[in-house]
Protein backbone atom coordinates (compact mmCIF):
# COMPACT_ATOMS: atom_id res chain seq x y z
CA UNK A 1 0.00 0.00 0.00
CA UNK A 2 1.43 3.48 -1.16
CA UNK A 3 2.40 6.22 1.74
CA UNK A 4 -0.11 8.48 0.81
CA UNK A 5 -3.10 6.25 0.47
CA UNK A 6 -5.11 6.40 3.33
CA UNK A 7 -6.93 3.32 4.58
CA UNK A 8 -10.54 3.89 5.14
CA UNK A 9 -11.34 5.08 8.08
CA UNK A 10 -13.72 3.73 10.60
CA UNK A 11 -14.84 7.15 11.98
CA UNK A 12 -16.43 7.89 8.35
CA UNK A 13 -18.12 4.56 8.51
CA UNK A 14 -19.65 5.31 12.05
CA UNK A 15 -20.97 8.77 10.61
CA UNK A 16 -22.45 7.37 7.79
CA UNK A 17 -24.25 4.70 9.68
CA UNK A 18 -24.73 7.59 12.39
CA UNK A 19 -25.96 9.41 8.95
CA UNK A 20 -28.78 6.92 8.33
CA UNK A 21 -30.24 5.74 11.28
CA UNK A 22 -30.67 9.49 11.49
CA UNK A 23 -32.33 10.16 8.44
CA UNK A 24 -34.60 6.55 9.33
CA UNK A 25 -36.15 8.53 12.35
CA UNK A 26 -36.55 12.24 11.14
CA UNK A 27 -38.62 10.56 7.72
CA UNK A 28 -40.41 8.21 10.50
CA UNK A 29 -41.22 11.60 12.23
CA UNK A 30 -41.72 13.86 9.92
CA UNK A 31 -44.22 10.91 7.85
CA UNK A 32 -46.63 12.30 10.95
CA UNK A 33 -49.71 9.70 10.60
CA UNK A 34 -48.76 8.03 7.09
CA UNK A 35 -49.47 8.36 3.95
CA UNK A 36 -53.35 7.67 3.53
CA UNK A 37 -54.51 9.66 6.80
CA UNK A 38 -52.79 12.70 5.09
CA UNK A 39 -54.34 12.33 1.80
CA UNK A 40 -57.58 12.46 3.19
CA UNK A 41 -56.79 15.82 5.03
CA UNK A 42 -55.43 16.76 1.40
CA UNK A 43 -58.29 15.81 -0.64
CA UNK A 44 -60.54 17.83 2.52
CA UNK A 45 -58.50 20.78 1.69
CA UNK A 46 -57.46 20.96 5.06
CA UNK A 47 -53.82 21.37 6.03
CA UNK A 48 -51.99 19.03 8.51
CA UNK A 49 -50.04 20.19 11.46
CA UNK A 50 -47.02 20.65 9.38
CA UNK A 51 -48.18 22.69 6.75
CA UNK A 52 -50.12 24.94 8.94
CA UNK A 53 -46.72 25.87 10.64
CA UNK A 54 -45.21 26.51 7.01
CA UNK A 55 -48.34 28.50 6.44
CA UNK A 56 -47.93 30.42 9.18
CA UNK A 57 -44.12 31.36 9.24
CA UNK A 58 -41.27 33.10 7.20
CA UNK A 59 -39.98 30.91 5.14
CA UNK A 60 -37.15 28.65 6.22
CA UNK A 61 -37.32 30.09 9.99
CA UNK A 62 -39.00 27.03 11.92
CA UNK A 63 -36.41 25.32 14.30
CA UNK A 64 -38.29 22.11 15.69
CA UNK A 65 -38.12 21.12 19.53
CA UNK A 66 -38.92 17.51 20.40
CA UNK A 67 -39.44 16.17 16.73
CA UNK A 68 -38.14 12.48 18.45
CA UNK A 69 -40.64 12.78 20.94
CA UNK A 70 -43.23 9.45 21.47
CA UNK A 71 -45.23 8.03 23.66
CA UNK A 72 -43.85 7.48 27.17
CA UNK A 73 -46.54 5.99 29.28
CA UNK A 74 -47.44 2.89 26.76
CA UNK A 75 -44.27 1.26 24.90
CA UNK A 76 -46.38 -0.49 22.30
CA UNK A 77 -47.62 3.17 21.43
CA UNK A 78 -44.00 4.36 20.20
CA UNK A 79 -44.11 3.18 16.76
CA UNK A 80 -47.12 5.10 16.09
CA UNK A 81 -46.86 8.00 18.11
CA UNK A 82 -44.40 10.42 15.56
CA UNK A 83 -43.63 13.57 17.56
CA UNK A 84 -46.14 12.47 20.11
CA UNK A 85 -48.90 14.02 18.17
CA UNK A 86 -48.15 17.67 19.02
CA UNK A 87 -45.44 20.18 16.63
CA UNK A 88 -43.66 22.78 18.32
CA UNK A 89 -40.91 24.98 17.98
CA UNK A 90 -39.71 28.67 17.07
CA UNK A 91 -39.95 30.51 13.69
CA UNK A 92 -40.12 34.18 12.74
CA UNK A 93 -43.32 35.94 11.51
CA UNK A 94 -42.52 39.19 9.86
CA UNK A 95 -39.13 38.82 10.82
CA UNK A 96 -39.62 38.33 14.49
CA UNK A 97 -39.16 34.98 16.72
CA UNK A 98 -42.17 33.35 17.72
CA UNK A 99 -43.31 29.91 19.51
CA UNK A 100 -45.56 27.73 17.96
CA UNK A 101 -47.89 24.42 18.76
CA UNK A 102 -49.40 23.24 15.88
CA UNK A 103 -51.98 19.94 16.75
CA UNK A 104 -50.98 16.81 14.87
CA UNK A 105 -54.47 15.10 14.48
CA UNK A 106 -53.26 11.83 12.19
CA UNK A 107 -51.20 11.16 15.22
CA UNK A 108 -53.61 10.11 17.80
CA UNK A 109 -55.75 12.50 17.48
CA UNK A 110 -53.29 14.56 19.09
CA UNK A 111 -54.63 13.81 22.55
CA UNK A 112 -52.45 15.10 25.38
CA UNK A 113 -49.92 12.88 26.97
CA UNK A 114 -46.80 13.18 29.02
CA UNK A 115 -44.78 13.98 26.27
CA UNK A 116 -46.38 16.48 24.35
CA UNK A 117 -46.92 18.22 27.50
CA UNK A 118 -43.44 18.93 28.60
CA UNK A 119 -43.33 19.96 24.98
CA UNK A 120 -45.98 22.79 25.52
CA UNK A 121 -44.64 23.56 28.69
CA UNK A 122 -41.24 24.10 27.48
CA UNK A 123 -42.51 26.27 24.21
CA UNK A 124 -44.46 28.40 26.92
CA UNK A 125 -41.46 28.40 29.18
CA UNK A 126 -39.27 29.80 26.64
CA UNK A 127 -41.99 32.12 24.93
CA UNK A 128 -42.05 33.79 28.00
CA UNK A 129 -38.87 34.13 29.68
CA UNK A 130 -37.40 34.94 25.85
CA UNK A 131 -40.29 37.60 25.04
CA UNK A 132 -41.46 35.86 22.31
CA UNK A 133 -45.12 35.38 21.04
CA UNK A 134 -47.33 32.25 21.35
CA UNK A 135 -49.37 30.30 19.06
CA UNK A 136 -51.32 27.13 19.37
CA UNK A 137 -53.31 25.84 16.16
CA UNK A 138 -55.38 24.20 17.65
CA UNK A 139 -57.24 20.32 16.76
CA UNK A 140 -57.15 17.50 19.73
CA UNK A 141 -59.26 14.87 21.01
CA UNK A 142 -58.52 15.87 24.14
CA UNK A 143 -56.69 13.85 26.96
CA UNK A 144 -54.85 10.20 26.06
CA UNK A 145 -56.80 7.41 26.98
CA UNK A 146 -55.87 5.47 28.93
CA UNK A 147 -52.71 7.09 29.65
CA UNK A 148 -54.96 9.13 32.32
CA UNK A 149 -57.42 6.51 33.25
CA UNK A 150 -56.62 5.46 37.21
CA UNK A 151 -55.14 7.59 40.02
CA UNK A 152 -51.48 6.58 38.75
CA UNK A 153 -52.20 8.12 35.04
CA UNK A 154 -54.68 10.91 37.12
CA UNK A 155 -51.56 11.21 39.71
CA UNK A 156 -48.73 11.41 36.95
CA UNK A 157 -50.08 13.03 33.94
CA UNK A 158 -52.26 15.93 35.34
CA UNK A 159 -51.74 18.91 37.82
CA UNK A 160 -47.96 18.83 38.40
CA UNK A 161 -47.50 22.02 36.12
CA UNK A 162 -48.83 24.98 38.49
CA UNK A 163 -48.78 27.19 36.15
CA UNK A 164 -50.30 25.42 32.82
CA UNK A 165 -53.30 27.65 32.89
CA UNK A 166 -51.78 31.18 34.12
CA UNK A 167 -52.09 33.89 32.11
CA UNK A 168 -49.96 37.28 33.08
CA UNK A 169 -49.67 38.46 29.55
CA UNK A 170 -46.13 38.58 29.50
CA UNK A 171 -46.33 37.95 25.65
CA UNK A 172 -48.82 37.63 23.21
CA UNK A 173 -51.24 34.61 22.87
CA UNK A 174 -52.98 33.85 19.62
CA UNK A 175 -54.75 30.42 18.53
CA UNK A 176 -56.77 28.84 15.97
CA UNK A 177 -59.17 26.22 16.29
CA UNK A 178 -58.86 24.21 13.50
CA UNK A 179 -60.80 21.18 13.77
CA UNK A 180 -62.11 19.06 16.23
CA UNK A 181 -60.84 20.86 19.86
CA UNK A 182 -61.38 19.44 22.88
CA UNK A 183 -59.61 19.52 26.17
CA UNK A 184 -56.38 21.40 26.63
CA UNK A 185 -56.49 22.67 22.70
CA UNK A 186 -59.82 24.43 23.98
CA UNK A 187 -57.80 25.75 27.16
CA UNK A 188 -55.43 27.32 24.79
CA UNK A 189 -58.03 28.71 22.84
CA UNK A 190 -59.96 30.69 25.24
CA UNK A 191 -57.17 31.34 27.18
CA UNK A 192 -55.66 33.31 24.02
CA UNK A 193 -55.59 37.10 23.40
CA UNK A 194 -56.92 35.92 19.89
CA UNK A 195 -58.80 33.28 19.17
CA UNK A 196 -59.74 32.55 15.49
CA UNK A 197 -62.17 29.49 14.12
CA UNK A 198 -62.59 28.04 10.69
CA UNK A 199 -66.23 27.22 9.61
CA UNK A 200 -66.67 23.69 10.50
CA UNK A 201 -64.49 23.34 13.52
CA UNK A 202 -65.61 22.99 17.05
CA UNK A 203 -64.37 23.86 20.38
CA UNK A 204 -65.61 22.57 23.80
CA UNK A 205 -64.54 20.88 26.95
CA UNK A 206 -65.43 17.60 24.76
CA UNK A 207 -66.86 15.50 22.04
CA UNK A 208 -70.31 15.48 21.23
CA UNK A 209 -69.93 11.51 21.73
CA UNK A 210 -69.26 12.20 25.23
CA UNK A 211 -71.73 15.01 25.94
CA UNK A 212 -74.16 12.29 24.15
CA UNK A 213 -73.66 9.82 27.20
CA UNK A 214 -73.38 12.45 29.63
CA UNK A 215 -76.74 13.46 29.09
CA UNK A 216 -78.50 10.71 26.95
CA UNK A 217 -79.06 12.54 23.76
CA UNK A 218 -77.85 12.65 21.13
CA UNK A 219 -75.53 16.71 20.81
CA UNK A 220 -74.94 17.84 17.12
CA UNK A 221 -70.98 18.96 17.42
CA UNK A 222 -71.75 22.45 15.73
CA UNK A 223 -74.62 22.96 18.82
CA UNK A 224 -71.91 22.04 20.94
CA UNK A 225 -68.72 24.21 20.36
CA UNK A 226 -69.53 25.69 16.44
CA UNK A 227 -68.12 28.93 15.07
CA UNK A 228 -71.41 30.65 15.44
CA UNK A 229 -72.05 29.25 19.16
CA UNK A 230 -68.62 30.67 19.98
CA UNK A 231 -68.98 33.75 17.47
CA UNK A 232 -72.47 35.38 18.11
CA UNK A 233 -73.05 33.70 22.13
CA UNK A 234 -70.06 32.64 23.72
CA UNK A 235 -67.74 35.39 22.53
CA UNK A 236 -64.66 32.76 22.18
CA UNK A 237 -63.90 33.89 18.46
CA UNK A 238 -62.65 37.01 18.23
CA UNK A 239 -62.82 36.82 14.36
CA UNK A 240 -64.44 33.25 11.58
CA UNK A 241 -62.72 32.61 8.61
CA UNK A 242 -63.17 29.69 5.73
CA UNK A 243 -60.13 28.24 5.56
CA UNK A 244 -56.97 27.32 7.19
CA UNK A 245 -55.26 29.89 5.25
CA UNK A 246 -57.23 32.82 6.13
CA UNK A 247 -56.38 31.55 10.12
CA UNK A 248 -52.91 31.77 9.48
CA UNK A 249 -53.20 34.94 7.53
CA UNK A 250 -55.10 36.33 10.51
CA UNK A 251 -53.01 35.31 13.31
CA UNK A 252 -50.45 37.04 11.01
CA UNK A 253 -52.25 40.00 10.72
CA UNK A 254 -53.34 40.45 14.60
CA UNK A 255 -49.71 40.23 15.56
CA UNK A 256 -48.31 42.32 13.37
CA UNK A 257 -50.15 45.22 15.97
CA UNK A 258 -48.73 43.47 19.02
CA UNK A 259 -45.39 44.09 20.90
CA UNK A 260 -43.31 40.78 20.95
CA UNK A 261 -44.16 41.24 24.23
CA UNK A 262 -45.28 43.22 27.42
CA UNK A 263 -42.07 45.61 28.18
CA UNK A 264 -41.49 47.25 24.77
CA UNK A 265 -44.01 49.48 22.42
CA UNK A 266 -45.97 47.93 19.60
CA UNK A 267 -44.34 48.03 16.16
CA UNK A 268 -44.77 51.26 14.41
CA UNK A 269 -45.60 50.94 10.38
CA UNK A 270 -45.28 53.59 7.61
CA UNK A 271 -47.86 55.64 7.12
CA UNK A 272 -50.54 54.54 3.89
CA UNK A 273 -50.80 56.64 1.17
CA UNK A 274 -54.16 58.17 0.99
CA UNK A 275 -54.85 57.83 5.11
CA UNK A 276 -57.50 60.20 5.61
CA UNK A 277 -58.76 61.20 2.67
CA UNK A 278 -62.31 61.60 3.41
CA UNK A 279 -62.32 63.40 6.79
CA UNK A 280 -63.25 66.57 4.43
CA UNK A 281 -66.71 64.73 4.25
CA UNK A 282 -66.88 62.71 7.13
CA UNK A 283 -69.87 64.66 8.81
CA UNK A 284 -71.46 63.29 6.20
CA UNK A 285 -72.01 59.62 7.47
CA UNK A 286 -73.37 60.95 10.89
CA UNK A 287 -76.90 61.26 10.53
CA UNK A 288 -78.21 65.06 11.58
CA UNK A 289 -81.14 63.64 13.62
CA UNK A 290 -80.38 62.03 17.08
CA UNK A 291 -82.16 59.10 16.50
CA UNK A 292 -81.11 57.93 13.30
CA UNK A 293 -79.44 54.62 12.87
CA UNK A 294 -75.61 54.39 11.07
CA UNK A 295 -72.52 51.92 11.12
CA UNK A 296 -69.80 53.66 13.16
CA UNK A 297 -67.38 51.71 11.61
CA UNK A 298 -67.48 53.66 8.71
CA UNK A 299 -66.38 56.61 10.78
CA UNK A 300 -63.81 54.49 12.17
CA UNK A 301 -62.55 53.52 8.69
CA UNK A 302 -62.20 57.08 7.69
CA UNK A 303 -60.25 57.92 10.62
CA UNK A 304 -57.76 55.60 11.18
CA UNK A 305 -55.16 54.66 8.69
CA UNK A 306 -56.26 53.31 5.16
CA UNK A 307 -56.73 49.74 5.48
CA UNK A 308 -55.59 49.46 9.32
CA UNK A 309 -59.18 48.52 11.19
CA UNK A 310 -58.74 45.02 12.36
CA UNK A 311 -62.05 44.33 14.00
CA UNK A 312 -62.64 41.89 16.78
CA UNK A 313 -64.91 39.82 18.14
CA UNK A 314 -67.61 41.25 14.95
CA UNK A 315 -70.69 39.13 15.30
CA UNK A 316 -70.87 38.95 19.52
CA UNK A 317 -72.00 42.24 21.79
CA UNK A 318 -72.64 44.08 17.92
CA UNK A 319 -74.22 47.15 19.65
CA UNK A 320 -70.07 47.59 20.38
CA UNK A 321 -67.27 48.01 18.45
CA UNK A 322 -63.64 46.87 18.77
CA UNK A 323 -60.40 46.66 17.13
CA UNK A 324 -57.15 47.28 16.52
CA UNK A 325 -56.05 49.73 14.23
CA UNK A 326 -53.18 52.55 13.54
CA UNK A 327 -53.33 56.31 13.75
CA UNK A 328 -50.10 58.09 12.05
CA UNK A 329 -48.50 54.49 11.89
CA UNK A 330 -48.86 53.72 15.50
CA UNK A 331 -51.17 51.31 17.36
CA UNK A 332 -54.35 52.33 18.84
CA UNK A 333 -57.91 50.72 20.21
CA UNK A 334 -60.59 51.81 18.90
CA UNK A 335 -63.82 50.87 21.18
CA UNK A 336 -67.11 52.49 20.22
CA UNK A 337 -70.64 52.78 19.86
CA UNK A 338 -72.53 51.17 17.12
CA UNK A 339 -75.66 53.00 16.95
CA UNK A 340 -76.86 50.91 14.07
CA UNK A 341 -77.66 48.05 16.90
CA UNK A 342 -80.10 48.54 19.50
CA UNK A 343 -79.76 52.15 18.74
CA UNK A 344 -76.32 52.31 20.44
CA UNK A 345 -77.03 50.78 23.63
CA UNK A 346 -74.31 48.84 25.59
CA UNK A 347 -75.94 45.73 26.53
CA UNK A 348 -74.08 42.82 28.89
CA UNK A 349 -72.03 41.30 25.72
CA UNK A 350 -71.02 44.76 24.89
CA UNK A 351 -69.73 44.99 28.59
CA UNK A 352 -68.22 41.76 28.19
CA UNK A 353 -66.19 42.38 24.83
CA UNK A 354 -65.18 45.93 25.73
CA UNK A 355 -63.50 44.65 29.15
CA UNK A 356 -61.67 41.79 27.76
CA UNK A 357 -60.39 44.58 24.61
CA UNK A 358 -58.99 46.75 27.67
CA UNK A 359 -57.39 43.77 29.05
CA UNK A 360 -55.58 42.95 25.79
CA UNK A 361 -54.83 46.96 25.48
CA UNK A 362 -53.51 47.61 28.65
CA UNK A 363 -51.45 44.58 29.07
CA UNK A 364 -49.18 45.28 25.26
CA UNK A 365 -49.00 49.40 25.83
CA UNK A 366 -52.25 50.10 23.12
CA UNK A 367 -53.32 53.45 23.71
CA UNK A 368 -57.29 53.38 23.16
CA UNK A 369 -59.48 55.49 21.79
CA UNK A 370 -63.09 55.69 22.16
CA UNK A 371 -66.06 56.95 20.00
CA UNK A 372 -68.98 57.71 21.89
CA UNK A 373 -72.81 57.53 20.66
CA UNK A 374 -74.69 55.78 23.50
CA UNK A 375 -78.18 56.27 24.64
CA UNK A 376 -77.27 54.27 27.77
CA UNK A 377 -77.41 51.05 28.78
CA UNK A 378 -79.82 48.46 27.65
CA UNK A 379 -82.01 47.53 30.40
CA UNK A 380 -84.96 45.19 31.45
CA UNK A 381 -85.72 41.81 32.75
CA UNK A 382 -83.21 40.42 29.79
CA UNK A 383 -80.69 42.43 31.16
CA UNK A 384 -80.58 41.88 34.88
CA UNK A 385 -81.06 38.02 34.58
CA UNK A 386 -77.90 38.73 32.39
CA UNK A 387 -75.90 40.50 35.84
CA UNK A 388 -75.80 43.55 34.19
CA UNK A 389 -74.51 45.68 36.96
CA UNK A 390 -72.43 43.51 37.51
CA UNK A 391 -70.97 43.44 34.17
CA UNK A 392 -71.20 47.52 33.80
CA UNK A 393 -69.31 47.66 37.02
CA UNK A 394 -66.19 44.80 35.24
CA UNK A 395 -66.42 47.66 31.99
CA UNK A 396 -65.75 50.25 34.46
CA UNK A 397 -63.50 48.81 36.69
CA UNK A 398 -60.95 47.85 33.87
CA UNK A 399 -61.43 51.45 32.39
CA UNK A 400 -60.43 53.02 35.64
CA UNK A 401 -57.39 50.66 35.84
CA UNK A 402 -56.45 50.83 32.34
CA UNK A 403 -53.22 52.80 32.19
CA UNK A 404 -52.44 53.65 28.85
CA UNK A 405 -53.95 56.98 27.25
CA UNK A 406 -57.41 57.32 26.54
CA UNK A 407 -59.11 59.59 23.85
CA UNK A 408 -62.83 59.72 24.31
CA UNK A 409 -64.56 61.62 21.57
CA UNK A 410 -68.16 61.94 21.39
CA UNK A 411 -69.94 61.80 18.36
CA UNK A 412 -73.60 62.52 19.10
CA UNK A 413 -75.28 61.01 22.35
CA UNK A 414 -73.75 60.28 25.45
CA UNK A 415 -76.03 59.56 28.08
CA UNK A 416 -76.04 58.22 32.09
CA UNK A 417 -73.26 55.64 33.11
CA UNK A 418 -72.91 55.01 29.93
CA UNK A 419 -71.08 58.45 29.51
CA UNK A 420 -68.53 57.72 32.07
CA UNK A 421 -68.05 53.65 31.14
CA UNK A 422 -67.00 55.50 27.22
CA UNK A 423 -64.65 57.36 29.07
CA UNK A 424 -66.80 61.15 30.15
CA UNK A 425 -65.63 63.19 33.15
CA UNK A 426 -61.83 62.38 34.49
CA UNK A 427 -62.71 58.54 33.06
CA UNK A 428 -60.31 59.74 30.04
CA UNK A 429 -56.64 61.66 29.68
CA UNK A 430 -58.89 63.75 27.16
CA UNK A 431 -62.24 64.40 25.91
CA UNK A 432 -63.31 65.78 23.22
CA UNK A 433 -66.05 66.68 20.93
CA UNK A 434 -68.04 66.88 17.91
CA UNK A 435 -70.41 69.98 17.87
CA UNK A 436 -72.86 67.26 17.59
CA UNK A 437 -72.34 66.11 20.66
CA UNK A 438 -74.95 66.11 23.63
CA UNK A 439 -74.88 64.73 26.83
CA UNK A 440 -77.10 64.43 29.84
CA UNK A 441 -78.01 61.94 32.33
CA UNK A 442 -81.05 60.73 30.46
CA UNK A 443 -82.49 60.75 26.87
CA UNK A 444 -85.07 63.55 27.14
CA UNK A 445 -88.02 62.15 25.93
CA UNK A 446 -87.86 59.31 28.71
CA UNK A 447 -86.91 61.74 31.23
CA UNK A 448 -89.82 63.59 30.46
CA UNK A 449 -92.07 60.48 30.68
CA UNK A 450 -90.35 59.44 33.98
CA UNK A 451 -91.06 63.27 35.60
CA UNK A 452 -94.22 64.32 34.29
CA UNK A 453 -95.56 61.00 32.93
CA UNK A 454 -96.24 62.18 29.20
CA UNK A 455 -95.47 61.33 25.83
CA UNK A 456 -94.69 62.92 22.60
CA UNK A 457 -97.95 64.15 21.44
CA UNK A 458 -99.13 64.78 24.55
CA UNK A 459 -100.55 68.50 25.66
CA UNK A 460 -97.21 70.14 27.63
CA UNK A 461 -94.84 67.45 26.33
CA UNK A 462 -93.29 69.84 24.22
CA UNK A 463 -92.15 72.44 26.75
CA UNK A 464 -91.66 69.72 29.18
CA UNK A 465 -89.06 67.96 26.87
CA UNK A 466 -87.17 71.89 26.14
CA UNK A 467 -86.81 72.30 29.91
CA UNK A 468 -85.40 68.58 30.09
CA UNK A 469 -83.12 69.27 26.67
CA UNK A 470 -81.61 72.22 28.59
CA UNK A 471 -78.19 72.86 28.88
CA UNK A 472 -77.22 69.45 26.48
CA UNK A 473 -75.23 70.95 24.30
CA UNK A 474 -71.55 70.49 23.72
CA UNK A 475 -70.95 74.24 24.10
CA UNK A 476 -72.28 73.85 27.61
CA UNK A 477 -69.73 71.12 28.69
CA UNK A 478 -66.79 73.40 27.14
CA UNK A 479 -67.92 76.32 28.96
CA UNK A 480 -67.47 74.30 32.22
CA UNK A 481 -64.40 72.41 30.71
CA UNK A 482 -66.05 69.38 31.30
CA UNK A 483 -64.71 68.82 27.82
CA UNK A 484 -60.77 69.44 26.90
CA UNK A 485 -61.96 70.37 23.53
CA UNK A 486 -64.53 71.07 20.77
CA UNK A 487 -63.32 69.29 17.58
CA UNK A 488 -64.55 69.91 14.10
CA UNK A 489 -65.40 66.51 12.61
CA UNK A 490 -62.92 66.64 9.29
CA UNK A 491 -59.80 67.57 11.91
CA UNK A 492 -60.15 64.57 14.39
CA UNK A 493 -57.99 62.35 12.69
CA UNK A 494 -55.14 65.33 12.61
CA UNK A 495 -56.53 66.34 16.36
CA UNK A 496 -56.01 62.62 17.36
CA UNK A 497 -52.34 61.93 16.31
CA UNK A 498 -51.31 65.04 18.10
CA UNK A 499 -53.17 64.36 20.87
CA UNK A 500 -51.67 60.61 20.91
CA UNK A 501 -48.08 62.26 20.67
CA UNK A 502 -48.58 64.54 23.80
CA UNK A 503 -49.68 61.33 26.07
CA UNK A 504 -47.08 59.16 24.96
CA UNK A 505 -45.86 57.65 27.89
CA UNK A 506 -42.16 58.98 27.59
CA UNK A 507 -40.89 58.45 31.43
CA UNK A 508 -41.30 54.86 30.80
CA UNK A 509 -41.39 54.24 27.53
CA UNK A 510 -44.23 53.95 26.60
CA UNK A 511 -44.95 50.72 28.86
CA UNK A 512 -48.05 50.67 30.61
CA UNK A 513 -48.07 49.83 34.24
CA UNK A 514 -50.50 46.50 33.29
CA UNK A 515 -52.66 47.03 35.84
CA UNK A 516 -55.13 44.23 33.78
CA UNK A 517 -52.31 41.78 33.07
CA UNK A 518 -53.98 39.05 35.43
CA UNK A 519 -57.52 39.75 34.54
CA UNK A 520 -59.57 36.62 33.64
CA UNK A 521 -59.37 36.10 30.01
CA UNK A 522 -62.77 34.61 29.84
CA UNK A 523 -66.32 35.61 31.07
Amino acid sequence: MSADRKPESQPETRRKRLEREYAAREAKALAMGGPDRLARRADAGVLHARSRVDGLLDPDSFIETGLFGVSASRPEDRDRSAADGKIAGFGRIDGREVAVVSNDFTVMGASSSSTNGRKIAHAKRVATQRGLPLIFLGESSGARMPDHMGSRGMGTLLGNDPTQYVRLRETPWASATLGLSYGSSSWYAVLSDFCVIRKGAVLAVSSSLLASLAIGETVDPQELGGWKLHAEVTGFADMVVDSDEEALAAIRQFLSYLPSHCNEAPPERSVPEGAGAGMADIIDLLPEKRTQVYDVRKIIRTIVDKDSFFELKPRFGKVGVTGLSRIGGRTVGIIANNPLVKGGALDTEACEKITHFLVLCDSFNIPVVLFVDTPGFAIGTDAERKRAPGKIMNFMHALQMFSMPKISVILRKSYGQAYLNMGGGRNSDEVAAWPTAEVSFMDPTFAVKVVHGLAPGDDGFDDAFATMSKDSEVWDMAGAYAVQSVIEPHATRDYLIRMLEVHRLRLTGDIGQHLLRAWPTSY
